[in-house]
């Protein structure tokens, strides 16, 4: 019989799940609305664990996100990104023929997959949906993708970005 939890959630309600199995997300279809697939288009993808839990300590972890990332470079091209203990930014250029929804459908799915296989574990890895903005053409890329790579800087787990392994940006 599955275990039964009950998570408070920020928002003050709490839900009720079986274990690995999803627990209703009110809000997270919120953040479909309005989401367009512009080939070209810059987009800056932010996407947390579930719970927030820190998966990417575990180094290993966290470069099976980055392979996938780099396997779907024909999709969407990596510009800039950095993976925090619990959560990515990714800044990404939309290719052709592509859906910003699919790409990061792809990309927690198969990182799931393979992060669960290493860990021995079953269960969601991923925090339902992602959020995105569509950068407009006036806006500063490097100053989006210099924000991205200090993040580690402003959470205070590294002093300088080069102490820090998990980020890259095309511009350096």
């Amino acid at each position: 019989m599955a275990a039964i939890y009950n998570l408070s959630r920020p928002w003050g309600r709490s839900h009720q799940y079986k274990e690995g199995r999803m627990p209703n997300q009110p809000h997270s279809k919120d953040l479909r609305k309005g989401r367009y697939s512009e080939a070209n288009r810059i987009y800056h993808i932010t996407t947390t664990t579930f719970d927030r839990q820190p998966w990417f300590k575990d180094f290993e972890c966290a470069r099976i996100v980055v392979k996938k990332m780099k396997q779907e470079q024909k999709k969407a091209q990596t510009l800039a990104y950095v993976l925090m203990p619990d959560h990515l930014h990714w800044l990404l250029q939309l290719q052709q023929n592509a859906d910003i929804s699919n790409v990061v459908k792809i990309i927690k799915t198969l990182s799931a997959l393979e992060i669960n296989r290493h860990l021995k574990r079953k269960g969601a890895l991923w925090q339902p949906g992602f959020h995105d903005h569509a950068l407009r053409n006036e806006e500063d890329i490097q100053g989006i993708a210099r924000y991205i790579v200090a993040n580690p800087l402003r959470a205070g787990i590294a002093e300088k970005i080069g102490d820090y392994p998990l980020w890259d940006a095309v511009w350096i």
